[in-house]
């Protein structure tokens, strides 16, 4: 039985929807938004309604933004021969982050996952294609995730680029700078050493 009424327990079970949180942080949330002043708690429910309503997919590389191009698709400083594929608008924002490519863009919305009924055909392939076919590029960076779905998806798509002059690459693997071959997984090390480099 629910020991909380009404609105208090209406927004306990919203927030108990969002990803990683359970419904003890659920509750700590509701409690901690009671608890701030009028104004802060109103500016968070403004925010997530101004998310719904002004936040769309660039018409170019389906990246989140407000106008029809991202910030990134806009700016002519950028490296405009090459373009580097991700699954989610997240994963851009940690490449971004790391400020270690000045290039394009393509956000999939998604990996091409059987299981889960998804195909080609709900992703931003097709958008990828004629973006390569019309574009002047020479590079194409696979990012996708390391995994069954994400490798997939990226032999997937290779495969449909073969034709085009542009070579195909994707991010390097393996073990990190720092860390010990002892706690790295098999996974990992396979990787590091199907991705040797020459000294």
């Amino acid at each position: 039985m629910d020991k909380h009424e009404g609105a208090v327990s209406q927004l306990v079970d919203l927030l108990g929807r969002l990803p990683g949180i359970g419904r003890k942080s659920a509750e700590r949330l509701a409690f901690h938004l009671l608890r701030v002043p009028e104004a802060e708690a109103l500016a968070l429910a403004d925010a997530i309604r101004k998310i719904r309503s002004d936040v769309r997919y660039c018409a170019q590389c389906f990246n989140l933004c407000e106008q029809e191009l991202c910030s990134i698709c806009r700016d002519d400083e950028r490296d405009q021969t090459r373009i580097c594929v991700v699954e989610q608008p997240r994963d851009l924002m940690s490449l971004e982050q790391s400020k270690a490519y000045n290039g394009l863009y393509h956000v999939l919305l998604g990996r091409i996952a059987p299981l889960d009924g998804i195909g080609p055909d709900q992703l931003t392939i097709d958008a990828l294609v004629d973006r390569i076919r019309a574009g002047n590029f020479t590079e194409i960076i696979m990012a996708t995730n390391p995994t069954v779905e994400g490798d997939g998806t990226s032999l997937y798509i290779s495969n449909l680029l073969s034709e085009y002059p542009v070579q195909m690459t994707r991010l390097a693997r393996g073990i990190t700078a720092g860390s010990v071959l002892e706690y790295a997984n098999r996974e990992m090390i396979a990787d590091a050493m199907s991705g040797r480099q020459k000294l």
